[in-house]
């Protein structure tokens, strides 16, 4: 039993944080039908995101801002996240189960910034290079599969909450010897 029934409002006491075991272990499949439990969780991870992009909200609970939470995030061994975003093609608000990519474009993107993590409590630098489109295969809460293509930042997020997902953390992406280098003999470019 989980305690993030529809009501439960996560804050940041709630989010695992890095050098925890579960965030670096490959997520369980969801057990399909989805599960009220199952759906709770996710509904709750968005509201988190939802909360935490506003910003009254976000200074009430002390809140950072996310555009993904990933199940393991919050302590549950379970392969779904949601994600809250907007991309310049549509808002994108999503709970997905059991993702898996399916297909990603040659050329790459990266933002200029970095990349940051609820469960990061520090400043990490260094770019973090990612397909600049993918398509993927998930589950929505019905337990209907279905297949998304994201671009752009959109494609980014999905990218870091699958990893998340796999036990692997944005910065294991980040060249080891020289953090601003991109990788060689790829088309890649700054998102922004």
């Amino acid at each position: 039993m989980n305690k993030f029934s529809p009501e439960y409002l996560i804050t940041m006491k709630d989010i695992v944080k890095e050098g925890s075991a579960i965030l670096r272990r490959k997520t369980e499949e969801v057990k399909m039908p989805v599960s009220n439990e199952d759906k709770a969780a996710l509904l709750c991870m968005l509201q988190y995101l939802k909360n935490s992009q506003d910003p009254n909200i976000a200074k009430k609970y002390q809140l950072r801002p996310g555009s993904g939470l990933s199940a393991n995030q919050i302590g549950l061994d379970k392969c779904m996240f949601a994600a809250l975003f907007e991309d310049k093609q549509k808002d994108g608000e999503y709970m997905l189960i059991n993702p898996k990519i399916i297909s990603h474009s040659l050329n790459m993107i990266y933002l200029p910034q970095g990349e940051g993590c609820l469960s990061v409590d520090r400043e990490v630098n260094g770019l973090v290079p990612r397909y600049e489109r993918i398509k993927i295969k998930a589950y929505d809460l019905t337990g209907k599969e279905l297949i998304y293509k994201f671009k752009g930042y959109g494609s980014i997020v999905i990218q870091h909450e699958i990893d998340h997902l796999n036990g692997i953390m944005f910065y294991d992406r980040i060249n080891k010897e020289n953090p601003f280098k991109l990788p060689d003999n790829v088309d890649i470019e700054a998102l922004y």
